[in-house]
């Protein structure tokens, strides 16, 4: 009886293995069909759709503008669903990933709060869902960059990674051993929301001194404007290219005149790059990772920002000279990373609704065959 209650129990542990593995195995991307899917990454002022294959590569691509955020949320809900229906077309689609900014909850399937679209507690997932049948998944569009970057960018390899968006504000993700870490409720990651100046500018999230607002292009554009507005010397030049409309200047044109040697846009980028370097060292501390993605347009400047990040992540990481530092790398994938990592990410649901479609037509056949006898 002891025998055979050991053999029961070395079989049922080995059941248990199985289906840990099982499940594991079917999270993987490893795993997953090497099917088209359709990214889209909604973001304040554009809706970008791809058809992306496995390997990362962009079948094709369109875009549109974003939907005034004053209309309603089904406006928006229409405008994917026309770019959806157009690319499968032309396209044998298996799974559609959406990239939004704002908060997505932990299951993936609510945008809790966008910034610049009317989305409070939206159920997105299951709207499109049922629109587009074909399975829908919704996250975070600093979590599908950081997820493109991983599996065909600058951090390949990487088993911590965190990536930093720098754009109008700046946005993050955290992945560790092939997992993008969400958080109990799904937002981990706003970084850009560290407060590092105590008492320091007001942020639009209503607290003060918050890390985007000395770090991003707002801060960028910010202290170029103000200079121009004070009639600086030291902005005479950029003033003279807008033709005296301070209004006009851009973080791109910040950009370009500091590759043409502009002392004050080089100096600008330079402290937008300290403060950067700064937060990535707090980073650090807390998180430990291997290395550091720094994507999103702000990143365009390449070394007139990362160099001096790059300084100020030295001077400042704590235990500096007694720990390996993580590396700190320029973003590959530009602008389409969040379109492409949340295609990939939809890879995952396609391969599960491939594998139930099959059941479902196995259980119908054996069904007919029994009917038949």
């Amino acid at each position: 009886m002891s025998m055979y209650r050991d053999r029961v129990h070395r079989g049922s542990a080995r059941a248990t293995v199985l289906r840990t593995v099982g499940t594991r195995e079917r999270r993987s991307h490893l795993t997953a069909p090497r099917v088209p899917t359709v990214g889209i990454d909604i973001g304040g002022t554009k809706v970008m759709a791809g058809v992306v294959d496995a390997d990362g590569t962009i079948l094709e691509k369109v875009r549109t503008e974003t939907p005034d955020k004053s209309k309603s949320p089904k406006v928006v809900e229409d405008t994917i669903t026309e770019l959806v229906l157009d690319l499968s077309d032309r396209h044998d689609v298996h799974a559609v990933g959406i990239g939004a900014a704002g908060w997505v909850d932990a299951d993936r399937s609510k945008v809790l709060f966008a910034p610049h679209l009317n989305w409070r507690n939206e159920p997105l997932r299951d709207r499109l869902a049922g629109r587009l049948a074909v399975p829908v998944m919704v996250d975070n569009d600093a979590n599908t960059a950081a997820w493109a970057e991983w599996r065909f960018g600058a951090g390949r390899g990487e088993d911590h990674l965190v990536m930093i968006t720098l754009g109008t504000g700046i946005g993050g993700a955290i992945l560790e051993d092939g997992a993008v870490k969400r958080g109990k409720y799904g937002v981990a990651g706003e970084f850009g929301h560290m407060q590092v100046v105590p008492g320091g500018h007001r942020c639009p999230c209503g607290n003060r001194g918050c890390w985007e607002q000395y770090s991003s292009g707002n801060a960028l554009v910010r202290e170029a404007r103000e200079l121009a507005a004070a009639d600086s010397p030291v902005a005479y030049n950029i003033i003279e290219r807008v033709g005296g409309r301070i209004g006009d200047i851009t973080g791109p044109l910040i950009t370009e005149l500091a590759r043409e040697g502009d002392a004050m846009c080089v100096e600008l980028l330079q402290d937008i790059g300290q403060w950067l370097g700064v937060g990535i060292a707090n980073l650090a501390a807390a998180l430990d990772p291997s290395c550091f993605v720094i994507g999103g347009g702000v990143s365009a400047a390449d070394d007139l920002l990362i160099g001096p990040a790059r300084d100020a992540f030295r001077r400042h990481l704590t235990g500096r000279g007694y720990r390996p530092e993580a590396t700190i790398a320029k973003a590959q994938l530009g602008p389409e990373a969040g379109m492409v990592g949340a295609a990939d990410l939809a890879r995952l649901i396609a391969r599960r609704f491939r594998r139930a479609n099959r059941r479902r037509v196995e259980r119908y056949e054996r069904y007919e065959r029994a009917g038949r006898r």
